[in-house]
C-alpha cells in the first residue's frame, strides 16, 4: 500500500512538473526572441509561484505557523487559479496556431521580406586636368556577408512569424486566466448571495407552512477569508429573517487559536429557532472537539449525531464521515432511530453522498454542501462525478435532498462557474 501511494505521488509530481514546463514554454519561452533578463524573470516567476503553491497547501494542512500560513495562501492559492485558466487556454490556442501562420507575411513595397541593404555614394578625387573625372559608385554599407544573408529573406522570416503566433495565443491567454481569475475572486470576497428555494413536505403540519431554514455551508474562514468575511456571512443570514439557521459543515481551515477571532461575528447570528451546526470533513483537520465547543460558545447548537423536536418537525444532524477516523462518524440509528415516523424530519449532513443513509432511515428532507458546485470550471465534471447531487434539489426516494454551493471558497479564493449562495429554504406543507 505504502508502495502504491509513492508511486501515485511521484505520478501526480510529475504531472503537475509537465504542464508548468508546458505553459512556461509557451508563455516564456516561445514568447521571447533570445534568451535574456525577460526570460530569466519568467523562468524564476515559473518556479517560485508553484512552491508556493505546494508551501501553502502543506502549511495548511500541517499546522505551519499562522503567519506563514496567511504569506503563502494568498499567492500561492491564487496561481493554482491563475494556472488552470492558463493551462486550458493555452491548450485551446494549440488549434489556432495553424491558423494565425497562413495570415500572409507583411512585405515592403519592394516586395521582399527583408528591407535592402542601405548603400552610400562615393566619388573618385580628380587626380589632375588630363585625366576624366569617375562617375560615382555605390559600395555595400555592411559586411560583405550581408548581402548573402539578404538574399534568403524567408530564412529570416519564419522565426519572426512563429514568435508572432506565440505572443498573440501566450497574450491572449494570459488575459483570459487573469479576467477569469480576477472576476471569480472578487465573486467571493463580496459575499453569497441570497438563494431562495421552497421544498414541499407532506408530514408538515399546515401551521408550519411557511417556516424558512437559512442554510448556510463552506464558508472556509482560513488564512485567505477572515473576520470580514465573516461579517458579511452573519449580516445577509440576518437580513433574511430566516426562522432557523443551519451551519452544515467546514466553516473553518485552521485551529481555534488562529481563527477564533474571525468566527467571532457567528455570535450574531439571530433566528427565531435558534442556529444549529453539523461538522464538515475541514473540522476533522482542524480539530472538531475545540471547534464544537467554540460553536458552542458564539451560541449555535452542535448537533453531533443528535436530534431536537421543534414545534413543527424533528431537526436531526450527523456527524462528517471523515470523523470515523477519529471514532467520531455518523451515527444515522442515535440521531434518528427513536423517533416519532409521523413527525416531518430535517437532517443536517455536510456531504451529500449521506442520502441513501437519509433515505433508509425515513427522512424527509437533507441539507448539505461539501462540493462547492465544483468551485472551479470545468471541477464541477469531476465534483459531480463524487456526489449524488451536485448542487440544488433532487428527490431520492420519499427524500429530498438539497445541495448549497457554499458561502466561501477552498483554496483559492475563487470561483467560476460556480457563484457563492445563502439559500434559504422554505417548507411548504401539503396537507
Amino acid at each position: 500500500m505504502v508502495i502504491v501511494f509513492v508511486l501515485a505521488g511521484l505520478a501526480a509530481v510529475a504531472t503537475l512538473v509537465g504542464l508548468h514546463w508546458y505553459v512556461w514554454r509557451r508563455l516564456v519561452r516561445d514568447t521571447t526572441a533570445r534568451p535574456g533578463l525577460v526570460r530569466r524573470v519568467g523562468t524564476v516567476v515559473f518556479v517560485a509561484l508553484p512552491v508556493m503553491m505546494i508551501a501553502a497547501l502543506v502549511a495548511e494542512r500541517t499546522g505551519a505557523p499562522f503567519w506563514l500560513q496567511r504569506t503563502l495562501a494568498w499567492p500561492g492559492f491564487l496561481w493554482l487559479a491563475v494556472f488552470v485558466y492558463l493551462g486550458l487556454s493555452l491548450i485551446a490556442g494549440e488549434a489556432v496556431r495553424p491558423l494565425l501562420r497562413r495570415f500572409p507575411q507583411r512585405r515592403t513595397p519592394a516586395g521582399a521580406l527583408v528591407p535592402p541593404v542601405p548603400l552610400r555614394k562615393t566619388e573618385t578625387v580628380p587626380a589632375g586636368a588630363s585625366e576624366p573625372q569617375e562617375p560615382p559608385t555605390e559600395t555595400p554599407d555592411t559586411p560583405s556577408s550581408t548581402p548573402d544573408t539578404a538574399a534568403s529573406p524567408r530564412l529570416l522570416a519564419a522565426p519572426s512569424r512563429r514568435l508572432f503566433v506565440s505572443r498573440v495565443v501566450a497574450g491572449t491567454a494570459a488575459t483570459v486566466a487573469a479576467g477569469t481569475v480576477g472576476y471569480g475572486t472578487y465573486g467571493v470576497l463580496r459575499g453569497p448571495r441570497v438563494k431562495r428555494v421552497t421544498v414541499p413536505l407532506a408530514k408538515l403540519p399546515r401551521g408550519a407552512h411557511g417556516f424558512r431554514i437559512a442554510v448556510v455551508s463552506d464558508i472556509h474562514l482560513g488564512p485567505v477569508l477572515g473576520r470580514g468575511f465573516a461579517q458579511k456571512v452573519v449580516d445577509t443570514i440576518n437580513s433574511t429573517q430566516p426562522d432557523l439557521i443551519a451551519v452544515v459543515g467546514d466553516l473553518v481551515d485552521g485551529s481555534v487559536k488562529d481563527l477564533g477571532p474571525a468566527a467571532a461575528p457567528l455570535a450574531q447570528l439571530r433566528a427565531r429557532h435558534g442556529a444549529f451546526f453539523v461538522t464538515g470533513n475541514h473540522e476533522y483537520f482542524s480539530g472538531a472537539e475545540q471547534w464544537v465547543e467554540e460553536v458552542r460558545r458564539l451560541g449555535l447548537h452542535p448537533l453531533e449525531n443528535a436530534r431536537v423536536e421543534l414545534p413543527a418537525f424533528d431537526l436531526a444532524g450527523v456527524n462528517d464521515l471523515a470523523g470515523e477516523s477519529e471514532g467520531q462518524g455518523p451515527d444515522f440509528d442515535k440521531a434518528l432511530g427513536d423517533r416519532d415516523t409521523s413527525r416531518a424530519s430535517v437532517l443536517l449532513a455536510h456531504q451529500p453522498v449521506q442520502i441513501h443513509d437519509a433515505v433508509e432511515h425515513g427522512v424527509d428532507l437533507q441539507l448539505s454542501g461539501h462540493t462547492h458546485g465544483g468551485q472551479l470550471w470545468p471541477g464541477n465534471f469531476i465534483a459531480d462525478l463524487a456526489n449524488p447531487t451536485l448542487a440544488g434539489l433532487e428527490q431520492y426516494g420519499d427524500t429530498q435532498l438539497y445541495v448549497s454551493r457554499g458561502a466561501g471558497a477552498w483554496g483559492p479564493p475563487t470561483r467560476v462557474g460556480a457563484p457563492s449562495d445563502i439559500t434559504v429554504v422554505q417548507l411548504a406543507s401539503t396537507a
